[in-house]
């Protein structure tokens, strides 16, 4: 007599309801209109304390509402996705409100003319003049502090990595966190200090000497971070086949960070691409055209920038937006570069 052994699955009630997929943005919605209803019953103007307000009702809604259908140990979860969508919101809504309001406002006079031409004998209240001075300036003082801070920078975290012990690799750590959160202005004072040592006029190297000082610490610490991550296997199969350790470093750790590497060397480019403290102290700005970073005065984006806006006349307010939409544009391109040579260099593996 055989038992017939049924495959059906008995019905479990373990899985309560659920909120549609849709929920969280109806939840959205519904707050950003009660935050409007809010801010014209009380008088509010201000976008932003309606945002606040929304975000807000956004939170609370989503516990309230999930808390009823699904209950609070979901709701606990729905909350803190809430709360990271409202950070995100938070960092991103004044990042395209300043890149849109940069772009608005830089794109009335930025052109191949004003890209060419520097300003001359142009006054801040005359229309007309560039930035190619500007632009030389910035160029040449961020390249050479460049060529200053990453060599020194990488063999600084090639040290700490593969040779560093005892008290000196401490102390070099050390100095190095120091190093990290100086200002600006300190370093340029430091520069400054320097030059009146030996009666030095104001130079586009001196500025340079000053971004190399805030540039050499971010180098360390991002070339230090990418050989961290290089396997030991890598080194130990090197060694064992008698490789010599600088010979392993050079041929093994170096190419397979080297993506990492270039890529923070260019992060670092652009976090002082738009330093204007220890420009304004040490090179003084130049409405012409110099060539010789060595001698002279000279121009940067930042310092030109800062000059036009401060100088309160309306083409001059003109100039600065299309100078900082210039640097922007800077800054993304080095930002862009830095992502596809890190995928250029990156170690290929094959199956």
């Amino acid at each position: 007599m055989s038992t017939a052994i049924s495959d059906k699955r008995p019905s479990s009630s373990l899985q309560g309801a659920s909120l549609p997929k849709w929920a969280p943005y109806a939840i959205a919605v519904g707050s950003v209109v009660v935050a409007i209803g809010i801010g014209l019953a009380a008088g509010l103007d201000s976008t932003v304390q309606r945002g606040l307000i929304a975000a807000i009702l956004f939170v609370l809604g989503t516990y309230v509402i999930a808390s009823r259908v699904e209950g609070r140990r979901q709701a606990k979860d729905r909350i803190a996705t809430s709360l990271v969508w409202v950070a995100f919101l938070l960092a991103v809504v004044p990042l395209l409100s300043l890149v849109w309001t940069t772009v608005s406002r830089g794109v009335k006079v930025l052109d191949i003319y004003f890209l060419t031409h520097s300003m001359g004998l142009i006054a801040d209240s005359e229309v007309g003049g560039g930035i190619y001075h500007a632009i030389l300036g910035s160029l040449q003082q961020v390249g050479l502090a460049t060529l200053i801070a990453a060599p020194i920078g990488m063999l600084t975290a090639v040290y700490l990595v593969e040779y560093g012990r005892g008290n000196l690799a401490r102390a070099v750590t050390f100095f190095v966190d120091v190093m990290t959160g100086i200002p600006s202005i300190v370093a340029g004072l430091f520069i400054l200090s320097i030059m009146l040592q030996f009666d030095m006029q104001p130079f586009g190297f001196a500025g340079s000497l000053a971004l190399a000082i805030l540039m050499m610490p971010v180098v360390v610490r991002s070339t230090e971070e990418m050989l961290k991550l290089v396997p030991n296997e890598l080194r130990e199969a090197s060694l064992a086949l008698g490789i010599p350790k600088w010979r392993t470093i050079l041929k093994v750790v170096l190419p397979t960070s080297i993506g990492g590497i270039i890529t923070g060397v260019m992060l670092a480019i652009a976090r002082i691409a738009g330093e204007t403290a220890p420009v304004l102290l040490l090179v003084w700005g130049n409405n012409l055209i110099n060539t010789n970073p060595f001698e002279g005065a000279q121009q940067s984006l930042p310092l030109y920038i800062y000059k036009q806006y401060t100088s309160g006349e309306s083409a001059a307010y003109d100039r600065a937006w299309a100078a900082s939409l210039t640097l922007i544009a800077f800054v993304m391109i080095l930002n862009l570069g830095a992502r596809g040579i890190a995928r250029w260099k990156a170690p290929k593996t094959g199956r």
